[in-house]
C-alpha cells in the first residue's frame, strides 16, 4: 500500500508516495492530446504520476494516446469533451480521485485571435471559469495554469522578470491569457486554501527526442517551427517572415524558444514544488536569452542539410520585436532550468518531421 504524505496546506490534496520515493497522483490535463499537453503527460508518467486527459481534439489527433503508450507503456484516461461543458467536467472529476489540474486547453493563435476575438474570450475566459467552478464542487484546489508571456505585452525593458507588468496586451489571445491569471489570481485573493500557479513562456519548439511525437497542428501553423518544418519537408513552397523593419540585430522578431520537453518538465517541477503549497505562485519559462526569425531559420537548415526558402513580409497585426525573459526564479524556487539547445529544438523537431511528414 502507498504511505499518505499529507500537506496540512489544501485539506483536499493526497500525494502518494510509492516505493523509490516517486510522486503518484492522479492530475487532470486539460488540452493533454495537444503539443505541450501530451509531451507533458509522457514526463508525468515517468514522474509517476497519472495523467487524466480531457481534450475537445479540436488542434489535435486521437492517435497521440497510441504514441503516448508506446513511449511509456501506459494509456492514460481520455474523455473527448469541453472544458466549457461543466456537466462533462464533473463526470470526470466524479470517476477519479483528482487531486490537482494542469490547465493547458485553449486556442493559441496570435493572428486569428485578432480576426476572432470572441471565440479566443469564450473557450479561453469562459472555458476557465467552468473548469475552476467545476474543481470547487469537486474540492480540488490546486491549478497549474499554462499561461503566456503575452500577459507582459510589448516590454519596456527586456530580459522581463515576473514583476513586470501585465496587462498591457497587443492581441486577443494574450488579453485572454491575462484575464484568466487575474480571475485564478482573485479567486485565490477570495480562498487562501488554493494553490494558483500561473506559468507563463514563448515559443514550445521541438519535440519527444523519439521522433513520434511532436507539433502537428490543423491547418496552417501559426507558430514558426511547424511551418519551417513543414517547409523543409516540402508540404509547403516557403516561409512568411512577419516583419523584417524590428529595431533588432538582424530585423526580424526575437523570442525566446523553449524545447517543449524542457518546458513539459518545467510543469511538472511546478506541480511537485509548489502545487501542494496554498498560495499564488508565478514563473517565467523559458531559456532566458532570444533568438530571431532568421536564427532560427539558420539553425533548421543546418537540422535538415539544406537551406529553408523564406520570404520578407509585413508585421503581423498584434506582434512585438522582442520578447525573453529572466528565468533566475524558477531555477531558484523549483530547482528547473532549461537544458536543451536550439540545435536540439530544431534537430528534434526536423527528426519528428521528417519521419511524419503528414504528422499523425
Amino acid at each position: 500500500m502507498p504511505e499518505y504524505a499529507h500537506d496540512a496546506g489544501i485539506p483536499d490534496l493526497e500525494i502518494f508516495t510509492l516505493k523509490g520515493g516517486k510522486v503518484f497522483m492522479a492530475v487532470l490535463v486539460t488540452g493533454g492530446m495537444g503539443y505541450i499537453g501530451s509531451h507533458t503527460c509522457v514526463q508525468m508518467i515517468k514522474a509517476g504520476m497519472e495523467p487524466i486527459i480531457v481534450d475537445n481534439l479540436c488542434n489535435s489527433k486521437i492517435e497521440v494516446l497510441n504514441r503516448i503508450e508506446a513511449l511509456t507503456g501506459q494509456q492514460p484516461a481520455f474523455y473527448q469533451g469541453d472544458i466549457r461543458d461543466e456537466d462533462f467536467l464533473d463526470s470526470v472529476f466524479n470517476k477519479h480521485d483528482i487531486q490537482a489540474v494542469i490547465h493547458f486547453a485553449g486556442l493559441k493563435a496570435v493572428g486569428e485571435s485578432v480576426i476572432k476575438p470572441l471565440e479566443y474570450y469564450d473557450n479561453n475566459v469562459n472555458g476557465s471559469l467552468v473548469l475552476v467552478h467545476s474543481m470547487r464542487k469537486a474540492g480540488v484546489k490546486s491549478i497549474v495554469f499554462s499561461s503566456s508571456a503575452t500577459v507582459y505585452g510589448d516590454p519596456k525593458v527586456v530580459p522581463i522578470t515576473e514583476e513586470s507588468p501585465t496587462g498591457a496586451t497587443t492581441n486577443p489571445y494574450g488579453r485572454s491569457k491575462y484575464m484568466v491569471e487575474e480571475c485564478l489570481s482573485d479567486l485565490f485573493q477570495a480562498e487562501q486554501d488554493w494553490s494558483v500557479t500561473l506559468l507563463r513562456y514563448f515559443n514550445p519548439v521541438g519535440a519527444h527526442p523519439s521522433g513520434t511525437m511532436g507539433e502537428d497542428p490543423q491547418g496552417i501553423p501559426n507558430n514558426l517551427m511547424p511551418f519551417i518544418a513543414q517547409v523543409a519537408v516540402g508540404r509547403r513552397e516557403k516561409l512568411s517572415v512577419f516583419g523584417s523593419d524590428y529595431s533588432t540585430p538582424d530585423g526580424t522578431g526575437v523570442r525566446d524558444y523553449i524545447h517543449v520537453m524542457d518546458l513539459a518538465d518545467g510543469h511538472i517541477a511546478a506541480l511537485k514544488s509548489v502545487g501542494e503549497k496554498a498560495g499564488l505562485h508565478v514563473y517565467n519559462l523559458g531559456t532566458g536569452k532570444g533568438s530571431s526569425v532568421l536564427e532560427m531559420v539558420e539553425a533548421f537548415s543546418t537540422a535538415c542539410g539544406h537551406p529553408i526558402p523564406y520570404e520578407l513580409c509585413p508585421r503581423r497585426p498584434g506582434d512585438i520585436a522582442e520578447c525573453w525573459a529572466s528565468t533566475e526564479k524558477a531555477q531558484r524556487e523549483l530547482g528547473w532550468k532549461a537544458t536543451r539547445s536550439i540545435a536540439e529544438m530544431t534537430a528534434d523537431t526536423w527528426n519528428w518531421q521528417s519521419s511524419n511528414p503528414d504528422g499523425y
